[in-house]
């Protein structure tokens, strides 16, 4: 397709097309005004993509409320690809495009999907996906799709959209602002399109006033009476043109103008039906395709979107109202429900009892298929049909929850205001306070949620049981994010007593006990709930739903990491990671991955930490999620790398006391004393635990700082702080009896003990350390004895524990503890050899994620599955590590990593 002008722009679009066809992928967004030519773009790049599949899609305003309507469209041509993609990913896009039932899919699986799917599309063949009008697609289409473009790499794809403007889904992909067209290629378009010559004066005031705009170019002339080439027009804007244009038309075709726009399918058989019952005549078409504003052909055409606009805008609402009643008599309720419905709704006059539950029935069915933004649109038109009151607000409530699963927080918070306005029921209530603390602790896991829950709880005590106890669970939660920044009223304590005083339900389920244990512990003090949590835990999954375990399992392994039951730590770390990423219920990844990540570490396998983490962090980012960098402090603090960990420290503080996240101010506390006792810095070891020992609220201080503040005050001479801490472990061990508390125990009373008694504790440590798996612990007890036996001048055994203690940190990666065991070895008058520091290679981050994980054993779809790439960039990555590593398989990435 030729064009006047857009040299430059047609330059850009063929650099787009070359790069796929080398095995690039590419992203680009034309942003522009109305009519300035980004659709014409579109085609010219259709034109010069030989050789490559293209596949399109376009917004349509009047169909924004369908969900995936605009992404089914796109994909469309490829579905019969869907066999080769991995069964989750498969399973979604099936039910989110009705080929198939089944529960309602992750939106990052349905993203991950439709990577997959692209990049099937492109195997063979390099694939161009153009969007036009993006700013008019559903909600649904436009998150995937750009989930999809923040994605790709490697797979051949070209993924570019035009749009009027940039909005909040687009922001931060690339985009090539289309402005205006030059004065001369202006001046070439216009002369192309008058049909007789005209004064230069008047030709410039039509180039002055079309601002460049080809479209504006094209359409001014178009009916002016040019007064024999010397009259001059008066000013209008383009969408002014159109409707001047549409209301021209004999009354029978504009009518049947303001009929098609009200459809957005573009079927003719159905707008020729619906004509029919308004007494319109296929006649009338032919002057609307004679004015050039639309084809009436087997599928209905506007000549712009803007046209379309013009019709529907310029009819009254009861012409409106009359065309989509006509539209939804004729429209097949078995085979299109939901699009009956929407006309149905656009076609009533006033509140509908019938039409409001068939919307509520839409809103279901759009739920299904995971489609919120649907859901919540039909909800509220459902909403503003509703007579009873009752019924009205139930809706509102409902579609506010719709939003908050698509992120969609500020409509989330005006549907909460709307469903507030009505006379509310006790349940509805209580149902809209849970929903405000759903919203505060979504949007930033911060320390309103805590108060918020705790309301919402004890009002559905009244009406619902089961979600009352339920939502003190999950205000529990919360109060544990929110830790010593907690509010008056909703620290965990406050929040526990509440909780501890609940109706007990007739049944008693394991989340029941899971609720009483952590309500006793942290009521009571630690002993108290210890009972009721190792019988809560040992019935997680019994009898329970999918969805009832996942909501479980976060509470459930930290209270198991409580309780210092590593076996039940790490076995539900594991169900948690395998049940997200079975279901795809990618919201709770980064927390589960977290979890698995911190069982790996003090099990001393910091490269399946690091794996993990990787894939925390890549979850995190694709959801948007505002989980701190728990992980990563870990690895770095136990790496004893100082650098790195006071960087993640003084951001993980920044970050978490804005938000109101106090446990994240906990755990960067402790990663600081790890790191510094690691480093025998021990003064700034015990100011670090220290801070986190001294509030009670602070999950970490009631486990895993005790230890560390243990080993650094004795090293300072604080022994009353000493004691005082390992008083506290002393209670712990006394109400677990776990071989890993016993442990730690035994290992800190060493520390204040002398004599006999510190050399029998000290073995009786590595007795119960020994019984687990937890090789870092492990190690630790063989350093500390080391360092004692020395301190006793008994050179030779020191020497024994201290080597056995380099070697363990040293194959671990714990750089600190092994530098310091390495210079306790050495005063001890022992050698080791210490391993050479690897080489850093030139990997970047992301082809270190992708070696890391080929190094253990999985294939490229779990690969790509886990970083949210497809499987072709990961191959493509795995091409450039093998060069850089100068390497030729996957078997040889252990020895070089």
């Amino acid at each position: 397709m030729e064009l006047t002008g857009r040299l430059a722009e047609c330059s850009a679009l063929g650099q787009v097309v070359a790069a796929v066809r080398t095995g690039e992928s590419r992203v680009l967004v034309l942003s522009g005004e109305a009519g300035v030519g980004k659709s014409a773009l579109l085609d010219y790049l259709v034109g010069q993509a030989d050789g490559c599949r293209v596949t399109r899609t376009s917004g349509v305003q009047s169909e924004m409320e369908l969900a995936f309507a605009g992404l089914h469209q796109l994909c469309a041509p490829v579905l019969d690809l869907l066999d080769r993609l991995p069964a989750p990913q498969r399973e979604a896009l099936q039910t989110v495009f009705g080929i198939s039932a089944g529960p309602p899919p992750d939106m990052f699986l349905i993203g991950l999907g439709v990577l997959s799917l692209l990049a099937e599309a492109a195997e063979h063949q390099p694939l161009v996906c153009l969007v036009d009008d993006q700013q008019w697609l559903d909600r649904c289409s436009a998150q995937i799709l750009s989930f999809v473009a923040r994605r790709l790499d490697a797979e051949s794809v070209a993924l570019v959209f035009a749009t009027r403007e940039i909005g909040q889904v687009l922001t931060g992909l690339p985009e090539y602002p289309i402005g205006g067209l030059r004065d001369a290629d202006a001046r070439a378009l216009l002369d192309a399109v008058l049909t007789s010559p005209i004064d230069a004066q008047v030709r410039d005031q039509l180039v002055a006033e079309a601002h460049g705009n080809p479209l504006a170019l094209l359409e001014l002339p178009r009916g002016l009476q040019l007064a024999g080439g010397f009259g001059v027009p008066g000013a209008v804007g383009i969408e002014e043109s159109f409707v001047r244009r549409v209301n021209g038309m004999p009354d029978e075709t504009r009518r049947l103008l303001v009929l098609a726009a009200a459809e957005p399918s573009g079927n003719d058989a159905l707008v020729r039906r619906a004509a029919g019952l308004l007494g319109l005549r296929p006649e009338a078409a032919v002057a609307a395709s004679d004015a050039g504003l639309a084809e009436f052909a087997t599928r209905i055409r506007f000549r712009h979107p803007l046209v379309r606009s013009a019709a529907y805008c310029s009819a009254s609402p009861a012409e409106r109202r009359e065309v989509h009643q006509a539209l939804a008599a004729v429209t097949d309720g078995e085979a299109d429900p939901d699009r009956r419905a929407w006309h149905r709704a656009q076609g009533a006059a006033g509140p509908d009892e019938e039409i409001a539950d068939e919307l509520e029935r839409s809103a279901g069915r759009a739920q299904a298929r995971s489609g919120f933004a649907a859901t919540a649109a039909f909800l509220l038109r459902s909403a503003a049909l509703t007579i009873d009151p009752v019924k009205r607000a139930g809706r509102a409530l409902a579609a506010a929850q719709a939003e908050l699963q698509t992120g969609a927080f500020d409509s989330a918070a005006d549907l909460l205001t709307m469903a507030e306005e009505e006379q509310l029921s006790e349940l509805q209530r209580a149902r809209a306070d849970l929903v405000h603390a759903q919203l505060a602790f979504l949007t930033n896991r911060g320390n309103d949620a805590p108060q918020l829950m705790l309301k919402a709880a004890k009002r559905l005590e009244t009406v619902d049981v089961a979600l009352a106890r339920t939502t003190y669970l999950d205000a529990l939660s919360a109060a544990i994010f929110a830790g010593r920044l907690a509010k008056p009223g909703g620290d965990v304590i406050e929040v526990a007593r509440a909780a501890a005083a609940a109706p007990r339900p007739a049944v008693v389920r394991s989340a029941d006990l899971l609720l009483d244990g952590n309500a006793l512990h942290y009521r009571d003090g630690y002993a108290a709930g210890a009972e009721t949590l190792h019988k809560a835990l040992a019935g997680v999954g019994d009898g329970m739903t999918v969805e009832d375990e996942l909501q479980l399992l976060w509470m459930a392994t930290t209270s198991a990491l409580r309780l210092w039951d590593a076996d039940r730590w790490e076995q539900l770390s594991r169900r948690h990671v395998r049940l997200v990423r079975e279901t795809g219920v990618l919201s709770n990844v980064a927390l589960a991955l977290t979890s698995l990540a911190y069982v790996s570490v003090f099990a001393g396998d910091l490269s399946a930490a690091a794996t993990l983490t990787d894939e925390a962090r890549a979850a995190n980012e694709v959801t948007g999620g505002n989980l701190a960098p728990y992980g990563q402090l870990a690895l770095a603090a136990f790496r004893g790398d100082r650098d790195e960990t006071l960087a993640l420290v003084a951001a993980t503080e920044q970050d978490g006391t804005r938000r109101g996240e106090g446990i994240g101010l906990a755990f960067a506390d402790w990663a600081s004393a790890v790191l510094a006792n690691g480093l025998g810095r021990y003064q700034d070891a015990a100011e670090a635990a220290e801070r986190a020992f001294q509030d009670p609220r602070d999950e970490l201080s009631m486990m895993l700082v005790p230890g560390e503040l243990v080993e650094a005050a004795v090293r300072i001479g604080a022994i009353d702080t000493a004691h005082r801490a390992c008083q506290v472990l002393g209670g712990m061990a006394d109400a677990t009896g776990t071989d890993w508390a016993l442990g730690v125990y035994a290992r800190s009373r060493a520390m204040i003990s002398a004599g006999d008694t510190a050399e029998r504790l000290y073995r009786d440590a590595l007795a119960h350390l020994e019984k687990t798996r937890l090789k870092v612990e492990l190690a630790r007890a063989q350093l500390l004895y080391g360092e004692w036996l020395r301190r006793e001048r008994r050179r030779t055994d020191a020497r024994e524990h201290l080597r056995t203690a380099h070697a363990s940190f040293e194959a671990m990666g714990l750089a600190g503890f092994a530098e310091r065991a390495w210079r306790e070895l050495q005063a001890a008058g022992g050698t080791a050899r210490k391993r050479a520091v690897p080489t850093q290679s030139e990997l970047t981050a992301q082809e270190g994620q992708i070696a890391r994980m080929a190094r253990d054993g999985l294939s490229n779809p779990e690969i790509a599955t886990r970083l949210f790439i497809s499987a072709r960039t990961v191959q493509y990555h795995l091409r450039k590590v093998f060069s850089k590593l100068d390497i030729t398989s996957r078997s040889q990435l252990d020895q070089v990593l």
